[in-house]
């Protein structure tokens, strides 16, 4: 029989025990060693059946057994040093804090939004990388004292569980969350009353909000919830599952998450003194209406529209994450105008004005389609990819948004993502680093970076090393026994079919690791182009080797499914089944076994699709190798002493079968020739000696790269402090002046040109250290010297006369105005390099305000009859 009502029933804890409800609503627990020992030592049966969390623990733990740890002293004596810590580690300065002197203007909190977060498997509300990355970058926030404010929805279903039908083929299931049996809390009024957002919906409709608050270390992450009573059932499901519904209903999660978060942000100030953030943070284009809510507080103070975009812009952030247009959410212009103006939500706003900024009118766009990515890049003044190669990938995607600038000075910077290591370091890790340099310097390691801590792996002996591996490798071959027993069970198979799995793969083989979302571009299929040739790699007599992959498609792409389909056929092959299997239900608890586990972790993606790709990251932390496509953070970070490139046949395949024929026998080659040896190579003390070195270098060498306490430190350096100076430098006032100089300048940039350019040398040769002198006349029409930038440019030209590298080396005015309204601007150019050289020139707008040249989009350039042709050939 069904319940008609659902509740919770929460346990009562001895009053001694109490501080075990503090530790287990701070999801600190979910990366700190100690704290989560405490938890298991409760009752480690019931531990591991809660999923390893504690608000589930304490829901499970019989009475007496409470009763028996009140009296237990030393169980209070760690109890009391945990809560101890806690306080400490919430309420201490950090390196945040220390850096208020050095940085100066850094900002006193920032909002951070995102449609997902992965904290943990206790708060199932993440998909996939994007997810993951949010929660990393809230918990290394937290672990650098950053004043970060996490925004999100709640998804009442989470994303879906998976498992496979008896043909192989994926199944999702929704399992129902209760908020009150997750690690949150319900933000409340003074009064005691649940805190509310609410929208305005067409037709007079609401779309009303709690606001769920989850605590992580030192930032609150804000959830918001959408099944209140109050609404009417359609908008109850607007948060039931992430990523599902159609275009209104994710248009309608969207608004929720940009317009209703920024409320949701003022509410928590408002109750709890936290301060307003002067920074905000779009992480993907999801959120993107944050900014359109922030330009209707200050229309609701009177601020004209154009004057409230600069304050707004002013401290934006936005991060892309994906490399293809098909990966960003895209709306019918009517149905965005239907959500808008007088009779829906931000009445102040000319719905015309909001359309402007999502509208994809710029050629190659679609000019009737509201693109959420390209209103991020309007709202916001500093923007940034999430790798080196990727943050070159957007610049050429978005480009159209800065007509006649080059890509590479497209306003998109990058910084590679990183990965929170004290979340994904086994803890045979952290013990093997603890006793090589103490358990607190450890800690810092993972959190702070620091290459001199990394340096210490370099005396740990190799047997230690080597020993490890094994001990990690050994947990993840019974882990995947168990789990593959548990996806039979579900296809069908009676138990006693199921002894096969007790021979299923071998803690002393070559293991390699593929686990990952699976589009199409991912490839999770690669490595089945020849089935022969890798059947011999699995079977090999002397130098087998055993594969892992795990992996969801989405519930809409069949494509994908049918890709898991293929694959997992194969593994159902009794010729192979002991060698490769598939793990239904990939996630982050599963994660936390299989990274480790590794030897190999293998990316294939068609370059450069993936963004970043950050499970190779988690994989290397804990001494596996990289085996990937040099792609993402690859691309930037690779060294042959620590992994290997797949080489890729771009530009040499004709079509994509043959393009992925040549690289899939490039991996094959790879693992029969130089990494299955290397692995089963022994030297004197019958140790891999080769590969132990290779996992030292990885620690070493990548280990402080990929950590995300790097990657949020570059975001507050490099985003966050400047876009909190320029927020503060744009009062109203300021504002009001910067919009109707953009206007001003706008409307005359018809009218400027570059007149003529000459030069003090016109031969076709020149001496490097020399200096040209130039002269250029250009027309200014209604603009003035003060409003404008003249610059020449200068580097290596190709044989189409392309200048790479570019230079650009500011021109002074010299002088009135001429005779026919021109005014002549000079300088010196400095002849610095051998080889083809080239310059020439250009006027862009200028202002103490901006955040670059480029921002206007707005650039003038000579013509081909311009003063004299540039290139000079330097010996």
């Amino acid at each position: 029989m069904k319940a008609i009502r659902r509740f919770t029933v929460r346990p009562v804890l001895p009053d001694p025990l109490g501080q075990l409800a503090e530790l287990a609503r701070n999801l600190r627990w979910s990366w700190h060693p100690r704290t989560r020992e405490l938890f298991m030592s409760v009752d480690p049966v019931l531990w591991e059946a809660s999923g390893c969390d504690p608000v589930r623990l304490l829901g499970g733990v019989p009475s007496a057994r409470l009763a028996e740890l009140a009296r237990d002293e030393d169980f209070l004596r760690r109890l009391a040093e945990a809560a101890d810590e806690l306080r400490e580690y919430v309420t201490g300065d950090r390196w945040y804090q220390e850096q208020t002197g050095g940085y100066g203007q850094l900002p006193r909190a920032v909002a951070y939004f995102s449609p997902e977060f992965g904290i943990t498997a206790a708060l199932p509300q993440y998909s996939g990388g994007l997810g993951i990355l949010a929660g990393d970058h809230l918990k290394a926030a937290s672990d650098l004292g950053v004043p970060l404010i996490g925004v999100g929805l709640l998804y009442r279903h989470g994303y879906f569980r998976q498992s496979l039908s008896h043909d192989a083929w994926q199944q999702e299931h929704y399992p129902v969350l209760d908020p009150d049996e997750l690690p949150l809390s319900l933000l409340r009024e003074n009064d005691g009353s649940p805190a509310r957002v609410a929208l305005a919906l067409p037709g007079g409709r609401s779309l009303r909000a709690h606001v769920w608050q989850a605590q992580v270390g030192r930032v609150p992450l804000l959830l918001l919830d959408s099944d209140v009573e109050e609404n009417a059932p359609g908008e109850r499901d607007v948060t039931d599952r992430l990523y599902g519904g159609g275009s209104e209903h994710r248009l309608l999660q969207e608004m929720l998450l940009g317009i209703g978060g920024v409320r949701a942000v003022r509410t928590y100030c408002r109750l709890t003194g936290h301060p307003e953030p002067e920074v905000f943070h779009t992480n993907e284009g999801h959120a993107g209406f944050l900014g359109l809510e922030r330009i209707h507080e200050l229309a609701l103070q009177d601020v004209g529209f154009d004057a409230a975009l600069e304050a707004v812009r002013a401290g934006t952030v936005f991060t892309t994450h994906t490399p293809v247009p098909a990966g960003i959410d895209r709306f019918d212009r009517e149905l965005v105008a239907h959500h808008f103006g007088p009779a829906a939500e931000l009445p102040r706003i000319d719905v015309g004005d909001i359309l402007r900024l999502g509208m994809e009118t710029y050629p190659g766009g679609e000019p009737n389609l509201f693109n959420m990515a390209v209103m991020g890049l309007r709202l916001g003044s500093r923007a940034n990819g999430v790798s080196t190669l990727h943050g070159s990938v957007s610049r050429e995607m978005f480009g159209g948004l800065w007509p006649g600038f080059d890509p590479e000075e497209v306003p998109i910077t990058s910084i590679t993502n990183g990965v929170h290591a004290p979340t994904w370091v086994a803890p045979e890790v952290l013990a093997l680093g603890a006793r090589q340099i103490g358990e607190r310097r450890t800690e810092d390691a993972l959190s702070v970076g620091g290459s001199d801590r990394w340096d210490a792996v370099a005396d740990i002996r190799d047997a230690d090393i080597w020993q490890l591996r094994r001990t990690l490798r050994e947990q993840l071959v019974h882990e995947v026994r168990r789990r593959l027993h548990a996806s039979w069970r579900q296809r069908g198979a009676a138990t006693a079919e199921l002894g096969w799995i007790d021979e299923v793969l071998d803690p002393d083989v070559l293991t390699v690791g593929f686990a990952r979302r699976v589009p199409s571009y991912k490839r999770l299929t690669l490595m089945l182009r020849d089935r022969d040739r890798l059947m011999e790699l699995l079977t090999h007599p002397e130098r087998p080797l055993q594969i892992v992959v795990a992996g969801k498609a989405h519930p809409a792409d069949d494509g994908g499914k049918r890709l898991i389909q293929e694959l997992v056929r194969f593994t159902d092959d009794p010729r192979v089944r002991h060698r490769i299997v598939f793990l239904p239900d990939y996630g982050m608890a599963m994660a936390q076994k299989l990274y480790p586990g590794c030897d190999v972790w293998l990316n294939n993606p068609l370059r450069p699709l993936e963004a970043c790709g950050t499970s190779g990251m988690k994989a290397a932390l804990n001494g596996c190798l990289n085996l990937s496509v040099l792609d993402g953070w690859w691309d930037e970070w690779f060294e042959p002493d620590f992994g290997w490139a797949i080489p890729t046949a771009d530009g040499a395949a004709t079509d994509d079968d043959r393009r992925d024929d040549l690289e899939a026998a490039a991996l094959y080659d790879l693992l029969e020739r130089r990494i299955a040896p290397r692995f089963y190579e022994r030297g004197p003390e019958q140790l891999p000696d080769r590969w132990i070195e290779m996992v030292r270098r990885t620690l070493t060498r990548l280990g402080p790269k990929v950590l995300a306490g790097r990657m949020v430190r570059e975001y507050v350096e490099e985003l966050y402090a400047p876009a909190a100076r320029a927020h503060r430098a744009l009062d109203a006032t300021a504002a009001g002046e910067l919009a109707a100089w953009k206007t001003r300048v706008r409307a005359a940039w018809p009218r400027v040109a570059v007149d003529h350019v000459e030069a003090s040398a016109t031969g076709a040769t020149a001496e490097l250290g020399s200096t040209l002198a130039l002269r250029v006349r250009v027309h200014l029409g209604e603009l003035t010297p003060d409003d404008v930038e003249v610059q020449a440019l200068a580097g290596r030209v190709d044989p189409e006369d392309r200048i790479s590298g570019a230079t650009p080396v500011p021109l002074k005015p010299v002088g009135g105005l001429d005779q026919e309204g021109r005014r002549v601007y000079e300088g010196p150019l400095a002849l610095d390099r051998t080889g083809s050289f080239g310059y020439t020139v250009r006027i862009l707008p200028a202002h103490r305000l901006l955040a670059g040249g480029a921002e206007l989009g707005l650039v003038a350039v000579p013509s081909e009859a311009t003063g004299e042709a540039a290139g000079v050939l330097m010996r």
